[in-house]
């Protein structure tokens, strides 16, 4: 059930970050954010209030941890779909959305393998490469790819965050704390936009869009914690994500976004790093 439930989230994280993508690049990313977050939040909601379950006071401190990493990494991955490539931020931002669980995994008790830490050191000449564009001058440095990889990383330190935060609760709890945790990342993606210089208020018509995001972020969130609360945090963390996977074959496909010889063997380090956490 571990492994079921949590490619479930990283489908349905995946679907969630694309529809967010393209309404990021109509609108303000941090807008995208909080409709999506506001969004999750009430739906998460009414399913805990038909969920039975005894939350105490440590896993509302958790959920609201993990409520800090949702909002943090929703609005850098937003920005950075909107000033960069898709194909390039998702994986990017899936390397910290891996470790950082697999590293408190590790020390909560967890057991990685060789293989595990090897997903790791393949990690770091990963994001390097996927960094690169083919002139390898002023445009890696100033255009969206050098952009887009510091709100991937950025983002993936939100979703690590949040993916090791939410792996302490208990199933006794409920869904309560998860809640909590959407509601938390409200205000702090408009603290985010607000030091930022963005706007996060949704006054566009396509920012309402990002309701699906919501919908489909509440799935895949849900997902993952009843993933974890089945099986080891580090897999779980791992294997949820998978999630670029989606977004960036509907980039291709939708957006035809091409993704150039070395940064193609950057994304290869950065999925084998994936696979070898998981593997592990």
């Amino acid at each position: 059930m571990t492994v079921v439930l949590s490619l479930v989230a990283a489908l349905a994280y995946g679907l969630s970050d694309f529809t967010g993508g393209l309404v990021s690049r109509r609108t303000s990313a941090w807008s995208v954010a909080v409709v999506g977050s506001s969004t999750a939040t009430v739906c998460t909601a009414v399913i805990a209030a038909l969920a039975p379950g005894s939350p105490r006071a440590v896993d509302f401190a958790w959920a609201g941890l993990a409520g800090l990493g949702s909002g943090a990494g929703a609005g850098f991955l937003y920005r950075g779909f909107a000033g960069g490539r898709m194909g390039v931020v998702a994986p990017v931002s899936a390397v910290g959305a891996a470790v950082i669980p697999l590293v408190v995994g590790v020390l909560t008790g967890d057991r990685p393998t060789a293989l595990a830490w090897l997903g790791i050191i393949a990690a770091l000449p990963g994001i390097w490469l996927v960094s690169r564009e083919p002139s390898g001058t002023e445009r890696s440095l100033r255009g969206g790819t050098a952009a887009g990889l510091v709100d991937g990383l950025l983002a993936g330190v939100g979703f690590g965050l949040l993916f090791a935060a939410l792996g302490q609760v208990p199933d006794t709890s409920g869904l309560w704390p998860l809640a909590f945790t959407q509601l938390v990342s409200v205000p702090a993606v408009a603290l985010l936009a607000t030091v930022a210089g963005g706007t996060w208020v949704p006054r566009a018509r396509a920012a309402w869009w990002a309701i699906l995001c919501g919908a489909l972020g509440t799935a895949a969130t849900g997902g993952f914690l009843l993933a974890t609360q089945a099986g080891s945090l580090a897999i779980a963390g791992v294997l949820t994500s998978l999630y670029p996977a989606s977004t960036v074959l509907l980039a291709a496909l939708v957006l035809r976004e091409h993704v150039h010889r070395t940064q193609a063997s950057g994304l290869v380090l950065c999925a084998a790093a994936v696979v070898l956490v998981a593997a592990g």
